[in-house]
């Protein structure tokens, strides 16, 4: 099978594939997750006239000629309304958020007052509707505020509980099935023997599941067996994965059992090698309803390939509509030479200066193999096939790993 794009490889990834069902989701479990539906309101907000300050309910008319002596009648707290009507002359000691008696029209705000047993000395006149949240003033009943599509924010839950919704309809989150092969990897804090070593690949394949609001199914590391392999494949289906990830074992070598066992199973296979680097060896395909995504197993490429294949398709699944991760423009601050007819995704250094665009230093050795550079890189430099030889100061292109500090 021939090279593939990194577009043309997405693009395959992502074919046919729609957001998964929807479900209610309390809103303690929706932050981050997508509305499958419209979100009316359930409530008027706020349901009637309230008080926006501390103070005393009046009459206008009452206190338009000021100084003026006011009879206190009753007193006005945040849900404890007053059962009366504020007549002439009259006024009633109001808090914030309590509801304005019939009769008053304005509040005059605290400062303005001075207090005498039962009665209240106005020293400043307030206007009609002074001080007032007037019903409705933040929205209406039936109003749509949260349109389908939307992906919650901690305002828009704040929003949600304030129409009366103690839960929302939104897309399933995916569930991701992680699954390793091969007999070298041993768990961190064991000691490796010859020809070991320590397995990594899954706690960063986990983190990055888990930071795009899935759910993670550990399969854990099978050894190179095809009886074991198709056990874990098959615990993957049971447990309802919607995408199934492997690390390892996707290539067509005597030990590469991966794609073999799959393939028994019945994979409808799509591709399995793309012009990209690190990550050449990239398996795609469909398993029944499940996605098949095999990564490679060194640990940049692994890591590379989720961040480019598997982030997007889980976004697809959650209902995102920013899919793809997003990208930026920076200037180089090295030499680069020309590339070959595979993508090239360079783990850089960015720094911001005093004034002009950032600038991403990619690392002089970029072997897929070597984890402590790609823990210290802030982002990825991205140069197109046959990209020609760039010079320090040039334009180039950038996807962020973290975040300036």
């Amino acid at each position: 099978m021939a090279l593939i794009s990194v577009a043309d490889a997405l693009a395959h990834v992502l074919e046919g594939t729609t957001p998964l069902p929807p479900e209610n989701a309390a809103l303690n479990d929706a932050h981050g997750r997508v509305l499958a539906a419209d979100v009316v309101a359930l409530r008027t907000q706020p349901p009637e006239d309230l008080s926006a300050m501390d103070g005393y309910a009046v009459r206008s008319a009452d206190v338009a000629n000021v100084p003026v002596t006011l009879d206190v009648v009753g007193e006005v707290a945040a849900g404890h309304p007053f059962p009366g009507i504020i007549g002439k002359g009259q006024a009633a000691r109001i808090f914030t958020g309590g509801v304005v008696p019939p009769g008053a029209d304005t509040i005059v705000i605290q400062e303005n007052t001075k207090r005498e047993a039962s009665h209240v000395l106005v020293t400043t006149g307030s206007p009609p509707k002074k001080h007032i949240r007037r019903a409705g003033l933040d929205f209406e009943k039936d109003q749509v505020l949260l349109p389908r599509g939307r992906r919650l924010t901690e305002r828009d839950l704040m929003l949600a509980a304030a129409m009366n919704h103690p839960v929302v309809p939104v897309h399933r989150r995916p569930r991701v099935a992680i699954l390793a092969t091969g007999d070298e990897l041993k768990p961190p804090g064991s000691t490796p023997g010859p020809g070991e070593i320590i397995y990594s690949n899954g706690f960063a394949l986990a983190a990055m599941v888990r930071a795009e609001g899935a759910e993670v199914v550990d399969l854990g590391v099978v050894p190179d067996r095809i009886a074991d392999t198709t056990a874990a494949i098959r615990r993957a289906r049971s447990e309802h994965a919607d995408i199934l990830l492997t690390s390892g074992g996707a290539s067509v070598g005597e030990y590469d059992l991966v794609q073999k066992a799959l393939t028994a199973e019945g994979l409808a296979l799509s591709f399995w090698k793309i012009a990209m680097r690190p990550g050449k060896p990239l398996m795609s395909g469909k398993l029944g309803a499940m996605h098949v995504l095999g990564v490679p197993g060194n640990p940049v490429s692994a890591f590379v390939c989720a961040k480019m294949f598997l982030v997007p398709l889980i976004r697809r699944l959650a209902g995102r509509s920013d899919i793809t991760p997003e990208t930026e423009s920076a200037v180089l601050g090295r030499d680069l030479p020309e590339n070959d007819e595979r993508a090239d995704y360079l783990r850089s250094n960015l720094v911001r200066p005093t004034d002009g665009p950032p600038v991403a230093t990619p690392f002089p050795t970029q072997d897929s193999s070597m984890i402590a550079t790609l823990a210290k890189a802030d982002c990825l430099v991205i140069r197109g096939p046959y990209a020609p030889a760039a010079k320090s100061g040039s334009r180039c292109v950038i996807l962020r790993l973290k975040p300036f500090l």
